[in-house]
């Protein structure tokens, strides 16, 4: 979103994690829910052709930042200017400028969980083992932490259907009391 663009009527919500804690599924009930659009981020570089290349080993496309970006900035803009806000999931949260979101989820899930789910997923041992070192560390808690105000980020479980339901619900009600706020 630009500095200079439309001003905001909804929030801008972004769904982060290591990747295989529900993101996808987190951030599609919100939009759901809440009348937000969603934003895949991935499906966004895939469609949009955002990478530079291929990391064979991780078996991973190499993201280009600044491409992502612009796409992303043209989709927020337009999103601003029909009063619409946006729900994006990533695993990467740090690139993304402070002010394009108002509240940023870190999902987390414990190891036994985040194994099967990759596993199921087809990773292969190295993808797998980073992953899981990732989770284990909290490296996308810090990053969040380290590039967003400390208030708008909210770290929650996501293990169940169970804690999906209560992450949706949670954000639903935040997002009434922003609209309340900024009105």
């Amino acid at each position: 979103m630009s500095e200079d663009g439309p001003q905001r009527r909804r929030p801008n919500v972004l769904i982060t994690g290591t990747p295989g804690v529900g993101k996808t599924s987190t951030a599609a009930l919100i939009a759901e829910r809440v009348g937000l659009l969603h934003v895949n981020v991935g499906d966004l570089i895939k469609q949009h052709n955002c990478h530079e290349g291929r990391d064979e080993e991780l078996d991973t496309n190499v993201l280009d930042e600044d491409k992502l970006l612009d796409v992303m900035e043209g989709i927020l803009d337009k999103a601003a200017e029909e009063n619409q806000g946006i729900v994006a999931d990533f695993h990467v949260c740090e690139i993304f400028p402070e002010r394009w979101f108002d509240l940023v989820l870190v999902l987390r899930t414990s190891t036994d969980v985040l194994f099967d789910r990759l596993t199921n997923r087809g990773y292969n041992e190295k993808k797998r083992a980073e992953n899981m070192e990732a989770e284990i560390m909290q490296v996308i808690l810090e990053e969040a932490r380290e590039s967003y105000a400390h208030e708008i980020v909210h770290e929650v479980p996501s293990n169940t259907v169970e804690d999906m339901d209560n992450n949706v619900n949670r954000v639903a009600e935040w997002c009434k009391q922003w609209e309340k706020d900024n009105a």
